[in-house]
């Protein structure tokens, strides 16, 4: 009696366990930038911290705004790290996506081959090469010059390109003298320039406007910049498995935060155009810091008003409707 007792716990056991990882998906799919934004996704998949619900997670990194909606349309990811406005593009459009949380409050400023330079207003007459043309960083810059006086058409040359990276070689290459980047860009393109030998063709380059800084000022409100975040795209129904991603996100965003050197090695050797030591230089020149998306609405409708004003189009023509803001049950 006792041996057929035992083997029918056995059998519960085996039954029971079978059902749990019947219950785990197949695979997670996460879409992400090169940008700091990404980092603690990669943190979150080296520590295996989803296995509990999912038996693979992939990681795909996009590397243009084009890319990033291309994906969205798609439909075959489960989360994006992306630029808030362009989730209320996308949202705007009726793709199925919602806004989890802002992750990313300020990582955007200028870099230049001349020291002296501290204000947008000093860059007046200055050929800068500048990123993502009509997208979020080429939108705030622009407000942020208008809102000082001056005219983006007629007192900068904007040379446009595809990518910060491409901005970046254009300055350690000498095309040009300045450009707006976002971190950790800044950080590596400052890293390549200091290292043989690319110091004998590149002067060194500094870090010069803070843009979060100038915001701050022009707006006459903090430098809290609700940049990037993460989203769940609607193939993703799963409640717990969507709160398990942003309690795991959050917990590697703060070892992110506190680690630099270790979180530096880590998406050095997972995005091989960045180097190790810029990324964790940059860390101590981010704002990052992972807020729900409702509690970052407020925010979030003040920085859409003003990309809006610029340009309608810069967030799908209106303020996504409060669905767009995810509110787990």
């Amino acid at each position: 009696m006792r041996k057929i007792t035992s083997i029918y716990l056995v059998f519960i056991a085996l039954t029971l366990s079978t059902l749990q990882a019947d219950t785990k998906m197949d695979k997670i799919v996460i879409a992400g930038p090169f940008a700091s934004v990404s980092h603690p996704i990669l943190h979150m998949i080296e520590r295996g911290a989803l296995k509990d619900v999912a038996k693979k997670v992939e990681f795909r990194l996009w590397k243009n705004p084009d890319e990033l909606r291309a994906i969205a349309i798609k439909g075959d990811v489960d989360f994006v790290a992306i630029p808030t406005n362009t989730a209320a593009i996308l949202n705007n459009k009726g793709v199925d996506i919602k806004l989890l949380n802002v992750s990313i409050w300020g990582i955007l400023g200028m870099i230049s081959r001349d020291k002296t330079i501290k204000t947008l207003k000093d860059f007046k007459g200055k050929k800068i090469a500048v990123p993502f043309r009509a997208d979020m960083p080429d939108i705030v810059f622009k407000q942020l010059l208008k809102k000082q006086g001056l005219d983006p058409k007629k007192d900068f040359e904007f040379m446009y390109v595809s990518s910060p990276i491409d901005a970046m070689q254009m300055l350690i290459l000498r095309r040009v003298d300045h450009a707006l980047l976002a971190e950790p860009a800044i950080s590596v393109a400052l890293r390549k320039t200091k290292s043989f030998p690319i110091n004998i063709i590149a002067p060194a380059l500094y870090r010069s406007t803070d843009l979060q800084k100038e915001w701050a000022e022009v707006f006459n409100t903090d430098s809290d910049v609700p940049e990037a975040g993460i989203a769940v795209m609607g193939r993703m129904k799963n409640e717990k498995i969507i709160s398990r991603f942003m309690e795991e996100y959050d917990k590697s965003l703060s070892w992110y935060m506190s680690h630099p050197k270790e979180a530096g090695i880590l998406v050095a050797k997972k995005i091989s155009m960045l180097s190790e030591e810029g990324v964790a230089d940059s860390i101590a020149h981010i704002n990052m810091k992972s807020i729900n998306a409702p509690a970052a609405k407020e925010k979030l409708e003040f920085f859409f008003n003003i990309l809006k004003e610029e340009d309608p189009k810069s967030i799908g023509g209106k303020l996504p409707k409060d669905s767009f803001y995810y509110k787990a049950k």
